[in-house]
C-alpha cells in the first residue's frame, strides 16, 4: 500500500492550464492583495483581539501578535514559493501532494476544513454580534438572545462590578446563517463579481481601522497598560461561557502571551487563503507571492497598532463581559467622548468587513475540495461546475449547510480555537514541504524562492509547533477526533478512488476533467 505516493509536478502543471472546463482566470495582483486583506482583517482584529487580551495576554496582546506574525511570515514565504511554482487551486493540500505524498495531502485537505469552513463559521458569529449592535444603534431594537446565540451560551448581565445570574440559553444564531446564505449565492455567481464586492469592502475596512488608530491614540490611558503582562494574582472573572481564572498557567505571564498568540493566530489565516485562488489568477507565478506577502505585511502592522490602542482605552477584563458582543464599539463609546459617530460608523463597516472574510473562507474551502475531487479523493460532486458561471456550485451549497451548523449552534470561542490549531498544523507541513522539495527536486523552476530556506523552514515550523503546544487539551482532543474521522473516509473511500494511485497501476493515466451539470 503506497500511502506516500506523490503527484508528479508535471501533472500538476498540466492541470493548471485554463480551458472551458476549468476555473476562470480573472484575478490580478490588486485583487489578490485585496482578497488577502479582506480575509485577514475581520474577526481577528475586532473579536479575537479582545478574546486574547481579556483571557490570556492582557495589553501584551501586541506581543502575541508579533509572535503569531513571525510564524505566519516564515510560513508565508514558503506559501509564496509553492504558489508561484504550482499555480493551481488547492493550497497546502496540493503542495503536500507533490512533496510528502497522498496520505499527508489527505490529512492537510481534511485539516483545511477546520481552517476555512470553521473560520467562516467563527466570523459569521462575530457578524451576528455586530448586526445586533447595528440594530440597537440605529433602530433602538435588537434580536432576542435566544435567536442570536448557540445553545451552549448563557444570557448573563452585569450591574456595576456584580455578575447577575444567567437568564436562559441561546437556541440558534439566525443572523450568522443568513449572512452565510447571502455570500454563498454571491460565490456561485462568480469570482469576478465576488472580487469587485470584496475590493470595495476592503477599502472601507482599512479606512475605519486607520481612523480608530489615529483618533484613539490620544485617548490611551497608560494605567490600562500597567502591568503590561497579566499577573498571576489578577483574580478571576465570570463570562457567558464560564469562569476565567487568571491563575491558570496559560492565562497569565509569558505563557499567557504565548496562548494569546495561538488565539490571535486565527486573525492571520486569510493570507494562505489567497493561495487557494491560484487557478483563478491571471499571472500566478508573479502575482501570487505578491498577494500573499503584501497582504500579510500590511495587516501585521495594522494589528499591532490597533491592539495597542484598543487595550489602552479600557481594561482588558472588560472585553470578556461588557465588550464581548462588540468590543471595539464598546471601547470607543466608553473611552472616546465625542466620537460616538465613529462607533456607529464602525458597526456598519464591520458588518461589511466580516462579510469579506466569510466570502474568502467559503471560496477557499470549495477550491480545496474542488482539487481533491479532481484527484478522486472525494466524490465528483465537489468538482461539478455550473455550466454558465464555472463555479463549483454544488460544493458551495454543501458547505453552506456544513458551515451553518457550526455558526448556528456552536459558540465562537470553541469554533475559533479549532480553526487556529488546524491552521497551525497546515503551516507546519507547508514549511516542511519546501524544505523537502528543495532537496528532492532542486531544478524545478521557481519564480519566487524562499530566502535562507534552511533556516526559514525549520524556524517557521518550530514557532507554529510552539503555538500548537499552547493550545488547551480540548482543542487537541477535537483535532484528533476530526483526524480520525478523516482517516476512516480516506481508507474507506479515497484510497480506492485515487486517480494518481490508479494511474500508477496503469488503470487511469490522467485525472478526469471537472464534470458539468446540465
Amino acid at each position: 500500500m503506497k500511502l506516500f505516493i506523490k503527484k508528479p509536478i508535471a501533472q500538476l502543471m498540466a492541470a493548471s492550464k485554463e480551458t472551458e472546463k476549468t476555473l476562470k482566470r480573472t484575478l490580478g495582483v490588486g485583487s489578490l492583495i485585496a482578497l488577502g486583506i479582506g480575509a485577514i482583517i475581520g474577526s481577528g482584529i475586532f473579536v479575537r483581539t479582545a478574546a486574547a487580551a481579556g483571557g490570556h495576554a492582557g495589553p501584551a496582546v501586541t506581543i502575541s501578535f508579533l509572535i503569531a506574525a513571525s510564524g505566519c511570515a516564515l510560513a508565508g514565504l514558503c506559501y509564496a514559493e509553492f504558489a508561484s511554482m504550482i499555480p493551481i487551486a488547492g493550497s497546502a493540500y496540493t503542495y503536500s501532494y507533490a512533496t510528502m505524498g497522498e496520505f499527508i495531502a489527505w490529512i492537510i485537505g481534511w485539516d483545511l476544513v477546520l481552517e476555512y469552513a470553521l473560520g467562516a463559521a467563527t466570523v459569521a458569529i462575530g457578524w451576528s454580534q455586530y448586526f445586533n449592535d447595528f440594530l440597537s444603534t440605529f433602530f433602538n431594537t435588537h434580536l432576542p438572545f435566544v435567536w442570536t446565540h448557540s445553545p451552549f451560551e448563557k444570557n448573563i448581565s452585569k450591574t456595576g462590578m456584580y455578575i447577575n445570574e444567567a437568564h436562559g440559553h441561546g437556541i440558534i444564531n439566525l443572523p450568522a446563517i443568513f449572512i452565510i446564505l447571502c455570500l454563498t449565492l454571491l460565490l456561485i455567481r462568480g469570482m469576478a463579481e465576488s472580487a469587485i464586492v470584496n475590493n470595495i469592502i476592503v477599502f472601507i475596512k482599512v479606512a475605519i481601522v486607520l481612523m480608530i488608530i489615529g483618533l484613539g491614540w490620544q485617548f490611551i490611558n497608560p494605567a490600562f497598560h500597567t502591568p503590561y503582562i497579566i499577573p498571576v494574582d489578577a483574580g478571576s472573572i465570570k463570562t457567558s461561557t464560564g469562569v476565567v481564572n487568571y491563575a491558570d498557567s496559560f492565562n497569565h505571564g509569558w505563557l499567557g502571551v504565548l496562548r494569546g498568540a495561538s488565539v490571535v493566530f486565527f486573525a492571520f489565516i486569510g493570507f494562505d487563503a489567497v493561495s487557494t485562488a491560484a487557478q483563478e489568477a491571471k499571472n500566478p507565478q508573479k502575482d501570487m507571492p505578491k498577494g500573499i506577502l503584501i497582504s500579510l505585511a500590511v495587516c501585521t502592522v495594522l494589528y499591532i497598532l490597533f491592539s495597542h490602542v484598543l487595550t489602552g482605552l479600557v481594561s482588558f477584563k472588560d472585553f470578556l463581559i461588557q465588550g464581548k458582543e462588540a468590543s471595539v464599539t464598546y471601547a470607543i463609546r466608553h473611552a472616546m467622548p465625542g466620537y460616538g459617530w465613529l462607533a456607529s460608523m464602525v458597526t456598519i463597516a464591520l458588518l461589511a468587513g466580516f462579510s469579506s472574510v466569510i466570502l474568502v473562507m467559503l471560496m477557499g474551502q470549495t477550491r480545496v475540495f474542488y482539487t481533491m475531487s479532481t484527484d478522486g479523493l472525494i466524490p465528483k460532486v465537489f468538482s461539478k461546475l455550473h455550466p454558465k458561471f464555472r463555479t463549483p456550485y454544488k460544493s458551495q451549497w454543501l458547505f453552506f449547510v456544513f458551515v451553518s451548523c457550526f455558526a448556528g449552534f456552536i459558540p465562537d470561542t470553541i469554533v475559533g480555537d479549532m480553526v487556529s490549531i488546524g491552521t497551525l498544523f497546515a503551516f507546519v507541513l507547508v514549511c516542511f514541504g519546501i524544505f523537502i522539495l528543495r532537496r528532492s527536486d532542486p531544478n524545478i523552476p521557481r519564480p519566487f524562492q524562499t530566502p535562507w530556506y534552511k533556516i526559514v523552514c525549520p524556524l517557521g515550523a518550530l514557532i507554529c509547533l510552539c503555538m500548537i503546544a499552547s493550545e488547551g487539551w480540548e482543542n487537541w482532543a477535537r483535532l484528533i477526533i476530526w483526524l480520525l474521522i478523516g482517516f476512516v473516509i480516506y481508507f474507506g473511500y479515497s484510497i480506492k478512488k485515487s486517480h494518481v494511485r490508479l494511474g500508477s497501476n496503469g488503470i487511469v493515466n490522467d485525472p478526469p476533467e471537472p464534470q458539468f451539470m446540465e
